[in-house]
């Protein structure tokens, strides 16, 4: 199968290529310098030169608190942009997938949220992801629109890398305890979008991984596997006052039987870290 990867220099974009690579597919990565999501006429052009299978677009405005202030950068990259790539990819036979997020619920449930439960996003970033949800699903009737949650990579910041930074330069640190999610490594994800390719179980997944956690208990985590001694500090979400709203629960689980599940987040958590001290 000939798998094209936008974004492919981003975080989940990078282990996607590499996911696809370890089962043989055939992969056109194109990273923002190479293709520039939101010009439809270059889009057009690469996805007719290429003629892929498949397109998973992990171009992304990632941003959360910076998308508060810029509506228009959030929307055109989160969600014209992916009916752009949508439509290109219906254009040529192939498939689409495109990776969206938990941030599109309010967090006012207190059990898992499922495929059929109502998204209304708090955020600029959340409704850009829905909008773009809804474009690509609208663009391209064989689409995968998948909604992960609180992803972490090697090839991007995240909070992993923040709170070993911060664990090495002081000895505690304040981190939010009333925001609970499925912290998820993309190196599981990354499997996961390209073994969706091997089937037709087209429209809305939710997967991320196993288990749930607030965001203290997950810094409590980290400092424990890494062997880092800091003082992990907790506090509202409003006292840590961050520009934009966050979900204080959003945890994510799939009703769907063709489905693909992951790990437990520890055990994403104990990859992700191993990974890091073999590169090191």
């Amino acid at each position: 199968m000939k798998v094209l990867v936008t974004g492919a220099g981003g975080m989940l974009g990078t282990d996607v290529v590499r996911a696809a690579r370890l089962v043989n597919h055939e992969v056109v990565a194109l990273a923002r310098a190479d293709l520039d999501v939101t010009d439809e006429p270059a889009v057009r052009e690469a996805l007719e030169a290429e003629r892929p299978d498949a397109v998973i677009n992990c171009a992304a405005y990632t941003a959360v608190d910076a998308a508060e202030d810029d509506l228009e950068g959030a929307m055109l990259v989160n969600a014209e942009a992916a009916r752009i790539v949508s439509a290109a990819a219906a254009s040529v036979g192939a498939r689409v997938v495109y990776p969206s997020t938990d941030y599109v619920f309010d967090g006012s449930k207190s059990e898992p949220y499922v495929e059929s439960d109502s998204p209304r996003p708090l955020s600029v970033y959340g409704q850009s992801k829905l909008a773009g949800e809804r474009e690509t699903a609208a663009a391209n009737p064989t689409h995968y629109v998948v909604r992960s949650s609180w992803l972490f990579g090697a090839a991007g910041r995240n909070f992993v890398e923040t709170m070993l930074a911060l664990g090495t330069d002081h000895r505690e640190v304040l981190v939010v305890r009333d925001q609970v999610g499925c912290p998820t490594w993309t190196g599981h994800l990354a499997e996961a979008l390209v073994r969706l390719l091997d089937g037709e179980a087209y429209g809305l997944h939710h997967i991320a991984a196993d288990g749930e956690c607030s965001w203290y208990e997950f810094a409590q985590r980290i400092f424990e596997q890494a062997g880092v001694d800091c003082r992990v500090m907790s506090c509202t979400s409003d006292e840590f006052g961050r520009p934009a709203p966050r979900p204080p629960y959003s945890v994510l689980r799939s009703e769907r039987e063709d489905t693909v599940f992951l790990p437990h987040w520890r055990d994403g958590l104990s990859s992700y870290l191993s990974g890091r001290m073999v590169a090191a």
